[in-house]
């Protein structure tokens, strides 16, 4: 089976770590983030070959990566002048793709039996599996009820309340079919494609993982935050 990693994206959030560094090759311990996954993705012994999606500063994953030899497994590379958002850039690949595929973002680490994912998506014969887990936050601000009307009597303040539900952590099995839901050569984002093939009645299904399966260097703190625990799992050096 292949893997499409997407990793062309700018990485705004992270400047300025990113302004000479794809945000993939940030470092994470001894390694950069995308190694994660490139290890992750040839643990699940389904995986044979590796497309890698580029744009932003290319160069430096294609250097450092090659073609996949040192991993054992075979790494492609689909490049793109300009970014195209997630959709946008994993159609790019299309011209790899010709079977069911595993995709994922390039900006996060995962810990969770892609294997068994795999399996479920084959059994069940879903069009598109989505990897979710169970997110919980609290609301920045109180919610003030009121009985309906516009001026109406207030009947509860709920101070900064806990909201909870399944959230995408962007790790998808796809079947090749999926791709003709995406435009070429445009900016595309992967919730418009998954929602028009529910729009369309294709097999969507769920595969939630458990927490702590799944790490999002989103933004400085959460990137801070995980380098400091991959340094702790290393020991002292």
């Amino acid at each position: 089976m292949k893997a499409v990693i997407l990793a062309g994206g700018l990485g705004t959030r992270l400047q300025p770590y990113t302004f000479f560094i794809p945000k993939p090759m940030l470092p994470l311990g001894n390694k950069p983030l995308l190694e994660y996954s490139i290890e992750w993705l040839q643990e699940a012994r389904k995986i044979d070959e590796v497309i890698i999606c580029v744009s932003y500063l290319h160069r430096s994953i294609e250097d450092y990566f090659e073609d996949g030899s040192r991993y054992g497994i075979k790494i492609k590379y689909s490049r793109s002048d300009r970014p195209l958002a997630t959709a946008g850039q994993l159609k790019t690949a299309s011209k790899f793709i010709d079977e069911p595929f595993v995709c994922l973002y390039g900006d996060s680490v995962y810990e969770f039996p892609l294997r068994e994912m795999i399996e479920n998506h084959q059994k069940d014969k879903a069009f598109i599996s989505m990897a979710l887990v169970n997110y919980r936050t609290n609301l920045k601000y109180g919610f003030i009820e009121t009985n309906g009307s516009e001026n109406g009597l207030v009947t509860e303040w709920k101070e900064k309340p806990e909201i909870s539900g399944l959230i995408n952590i962007g790790c998808y099995v796809f079947e090749p079919e999926f791709l003709k839901m995406i435009p070429d050569s445009m900016a595309f984002g992967m919730d418009e494609a998954v929602r028009n093939s529910i729009r369309d009645k294709k097999k969507v299904k769920a595969y939630v993982v458990k927490d702590g399966s799944f790490m999002d260097i989103g933004d400085k703190k959460s990137y801070l935050e995980a380098y400091k625990q991959y340094v702790k799992r290393l020991g002292k050096i």
